[in-house]
């Protein structure tokens, strides 16, 4: 886990996410962190389902074509099948997300994203100004996330829009840009209910961060 996050950004695209980052950050006092993650639940029963589904279709085919349909065969070459089967499923991520429902999928990306705010200390801002962008690529979903000092002036409606921009960019093949471009917008909204302040110090990563 975590290969894909870690070259899902090229080293460019980056320097430009950072670049974004610190743009927006100078002319506020809120703080701005992106964190890319290989996915946000590894929907266990769902890869066993899948696995299942698998080797019993390859065992149905087996045994219609060589063994006369025997029932007792079917279910030993499903039983047999399963592990490699299930191999092939983790290999193949969405051939078990197809039978994650869009619901589930969007709640594991919420509850991941608000574990990582707090696992990474994007909570310790001194004003309570962390804002997460969290990019979870096997779902590809997106989910922002601010913290109580923001989520008194701008609300929740806002930040799903601003998630729901670089969630079509990541299924378009146009990530950076679209995630450059939510950082651009949101800098814009912080700066106008939390202008820069005189001594005020970058307190969380410009860097992307990943898992």
């Amino acid at each position: 886990m975590g290969s894909r996050a870690k070259t899902f950004f090229t080293e460019a695209d980056q320097q430009r996410i950072e670049e974004a980052i610190r743009t927006a950050e100078c002319r506020t006092i809120g703080e701005v962190a992106v964190m890319v993650a290989e996915g946000s639940d590894d929907y266990a029963d769902a890869e066993v389902l899948a696995a299942v589904f698998l080797a019993g279709f390859v065992s149905l085919l087996v045994t219609e074509a060589f063994l006369n349909a025997s029932l007792w065969h079917f279910i030993l070459i499903t039983l047999l099948l399963f592990v490699p089967a299930r191999l092939l499923v983790r290999k193949l991520p969405a051939m078990k997300l197809s039978l994650v429902s869009m619901k589930r999928r969007e709640t594991a990306v919420r509850h991941r994203a608000v574990r990582a705010f707090y696992e990474k200390g994007l909570d310790r801002t001194r004003q309570k100004t962390g804002v997460l962008f969290f990019l979870s690529l096997l779902e590809h979903r997106v989910w922002v996330l601010a913290d109580k000092g923001i989520n008194e002036k701008i609300d929740q409606k806002t930040l799903n829009a601003f998630a729901q921009n670089v969630s079509r960019g990541i299924r378009e093949g146009h990530a950076c840009d679209a995630l450059c471009r939510a950082i651009r917008d949101a800098g814009n909204i912080l700066a106008e209910h939390f202008p820069i302040a005189p001594h005020d110090t970058n307190e969380l990563p410009d860097k992307v961060i990943t898992d």
